[in-house]
């Protein structure tokens, strides 16, 4: 009897703490702080052709961007862009904005941070991923 209910007071413990280290991670990505974010893999397409895989260098994305939710940009170590759309859900932080002739989305993940990123024109399409953590 007594080890059953050390089990049970033990999983409770560990629920608890499991819950409230999820939710204070999570804190961290719900649009409230700003983060430093870093690009690690980039994929170009073009129409008719199979995606190449690289760098983000090699496609031209800095591999750390800024993100002030704040001030609604996005920073990379050249140059500074507006976010023009943002739409904060309850599972993700979608942003969209224009650059260069581009057009771009950038997604962040509220649970853990990863970072999804599409850039296109009429001629070329790239898709970046990376991880975020707050500054």
């Amino acid at each position: 009897m007594m080890t059953r209910l050390r089990r049970t007071a033990l999983a409770a413990a560990s629920a608890t703490l499991l819950f409230s280290t999820t939710a204070a991670f999570s804190a961290d990505f719900d649009g409230s702080k700003r983060l430093i974010c870093a690009t690690v893999d980039a994929h170009a397409c073009d129409p008719g052709e199979t995606c190449l895989r690289g760098l983000p260098d090699d496609v031209g994305v800095p591999r750390f961007m800024r993100v002030d939710f704040a001030e609604k940009t996005i920073a990379g170590p050249k140059r500074t862009t507006q976010i023009r759309y943002l739409d904060n859900s309850a599972d993700q932080i979608l942003m969209q904005g224009t650059e260069l002739g581009y057009a771009w989305t950038v997604v962040i993940d509220k649970t853990d941070g990863t970072l999804s990123m599409t850039l296109v024109n009429r001629d070329d399409t790239y898709a970046v991923f990376g991880y975020c953590t707050p500054q």
